[in-house]
């Protein structure tokens, strides 16, 4: 199973805003196994897309220099499940960010491609972050940011961010 539940950037205010997308495609192994009969993405693994939007925009403060690992679900309301044929977008927004780490806000979007509907917000999930270096120190972390895989970094690169720093 892959780890990545977004597929693409599409918007980027710097210090303030990130938007992703997720294509939720019956190829995918998760809907597979959980309802087969009516194959739905989990809340969970939406709630980990907002995180990897949401971590990202964090990252990129600093330019990816400090990693940054999910500390808390503060809040989740998700009101609709998404299936296959559905896009999502995360819209991440950055309430707060410091030395210690961040606090973000995010809404989830949803659009049924099978009928070719608006956007319909379906839930808000707010998730502050930790930066490790700052709030672990004294722990052997390796050099490099280990949450940033290949796939990510192509992603990163072709939403002009920068990976070569990751």
């Amino acid at each position: 199973m892959r780890w990545m539940w977004i597929d693409r950037i599409v918007e980027h205010d710097p210090g303030a805003r990130l938007v992703a997308l997720k294509n939720v495609s019956l190829a995918e192994e998760h809907l597979h196994d959980h309802f087969p009969d009516t194959p739905i993405m989990p809340a969970a693994l939406i709630i980990e897309g907002v995180a990897q939007t949401s971590g990202i925009m964090v990252g990129a403060v600093n330019a990816f220099t400090e990693k940054v690992l999910l500390a808390k679900v503060a809040k989740v309301q998700l009101d609709r499940d998404a299936q296959p044929g559905d896009t999502l977008r995360y819209t991440a927004t950055l309430d707060r960010i410091d030395d210690a780490g961040a606090a973000t806000a995010a809404q989830v979007h949803l659009r049924s491609n099978e009928d070719g509907s608006d956007w319909e917000c379906i839930g808000e999930v707010n998730l502050m972050f930790s930066h490790a270096d700052q709030n672990m120190s004294g722990l052997d972390l390796p050099e490099e940011n280990f949450v940033f895989g290949d796939n990510f970094r192509a992603i990163l690169s072709a939403s002009g961010l920068r990976p070569e720093t990751v």
